[in-house]
């Protein structure tokens, strides 16, 4: 992780764990946005207003949070508004890593090199995603679900405006299930798998599949997405956990009570998602599979298995993008 501006020590999937041995997710640092005409947004400053070409995403194609914001950025039509750099699926030591000739904006070779361009005395892990200014030369915001939200309403006309992933009159609806959502199964997954005692294991388990229990239920009564005939980010934060959860989650994460393929309902919801126009796209399942087997802390011979057999395996694109899209 980084210290004061420096790389310091191998890469870790847990830096922190609360009172009972679970785990503890870093909070974002960045947390400015883009807007239609360049005032501030709900947090930040302002000064980033939405033009095209001056924005960078930096992904991992392994990494459910990142994917929110692939799949917004498709949906909104923004692949010719805001570029794309993608890292390696693997995390070395010192993180996510890009390819041969760096990341095309930067001329870097590590993620955390991003994080201290933007602050020379940065601490923490340096995530995925992130979104880069190119003209201020400085990271706009690294959390996810801002980032959804700012591709969905943050530049304005120049993104498709058919759909809208927060309509108004669903947007306390969306933010109390994305609130259930994100505690008992988008970090319930990870609560689970880097649990370092018992107790802390047994409470994500179980709270990971009482929620798949109730979405079942939920799609069986009002589908064929969360919200009845309506695609919203609640269904973007939903899908990337289930798309993962048979490759990554149930074995590696120990979230082994059914497999995803043993839920009629969620996995119908799966191919719908994945039938979405540009969705699938989103989605490397070889780059799941290997990003999540290297973490040597769950998998030290770091073997990638050659299963499961997954029903929707042939319907997802390899999306490696090159440096710069």
């Amino acid at each position: 992780m980084l210290v004061d501006g420096k790389w310091t020590g191998a890469w870790q999937p847990v830096q922190a764990t609360d009172a009972k041995g679970g785990f503890v997710r870093q909070a974002s640092r960045f947390h400015h946005w883009v807007t239609p005409d360049g005032a501030p947004g709900p947090s930040g400053e302002g000064g980033f207003p939405a033009e095209p070409g001056r924005y960078h995403l930096y992904v991992a194609l392994t990494c459910p949070w990142a994917s929110r914001t692939l799949i917004a950025r498709k949906l909104k039509g923004l692949d010719e508004v805001v570029s794309l750099s993608v890292v390696e699926p693997e995390m070395t030591d010192q993180g996510w890593r890009f390819g041969a000739g760096g990341d095309g904006v930067n001329a870097k070779t590590y993620l955390h090199e991003i994080y201290t361009a933007a602050d020379p005395a940065c601490s923490g892990r340096a995530t995925v995603p992130v979104l880069w200014d190119r003209q201020r030369r400085t990271i706009v915001n690294n959390e996810s679900a801002d980032i959804l939200r700012m591709f969905n309403a943050g530049f304005g006309a120049w993104a498709r405006g058919a759909i809208d992933l927060y309509p108004e009159d669903l947007s306390g609806a969306i933010d109390a299930l994305g609130d259930e959502l994100y505690l008992r199964l988008n970090n319930g997954v990870y609560r689970a798998g880097f649990a370092t005692t018992q107790g802390a294991y047994e409470e994500a388990f179980t709270d990971v599949f009482a929620m798949l229990d109730w979405l079942e239920r939920r799609l069986a009564g009002q589908g064929p997405f969360l919200f009845g005939g309506r695609l919203t980010e609640a269904d973007i934060r939903l899908f990337v956990t289930l798309v993962r959860f048979d490759a990554a989650y149930h074995g590696l994460f120990k979230c082994n009570l059914r497999r995803l393929v043993d839920y009629g309902q969620l996995s119908a919801y799966v191919e719908r998602m994945l039938a979405v126009p540009g969705v699938s796209e989103t989605v490397d399942l070889d780059h799941i599979k290997r990003g999540y087997h290297a973490i040597r802390t769950l998998n030290p011979g770091g073997i990638v298995p050659l299963g499961p057999e997954l029903p929707w395996a042939g319907r997802t694109a390899r999306a490696a993008a090159p440096a710069e899209a």
